[in-house]
């Protein structure tokens, strides 16, 4: 990956990591996810990954729709 994205969320839960990155590209934020689960057992985590130009107005992004 290249060192231009930067985390901007973590979660066990591959859904809310996907409606994440969908509401992040809707407001013209792109992002991507990051699946470091273990498939099988669910075991690890899911980033969601931004530019890094792009970080204040995602994590604004995030506290204004509450995102846990």
């Amino acid at each position: 990956m290249s060192e231009n994205w930067i985390k901007v969320y973590t979660t066990r839960d591959a859904f809310a990591a996907e409606i994440l990155k969908q509401g992040l590209t809707e407001a013209g934020i792109p992002a991507v996810t990051l699946n470091k689960q273990l498939s099988a057992y669910n075991i690890g985590e899911i980033n969601v990954l931004v530019n890094k130009s792009d970080f204040d107005k995602a994590i604004e992004y995030i506290v204004q729709n509450e995102i846990d």
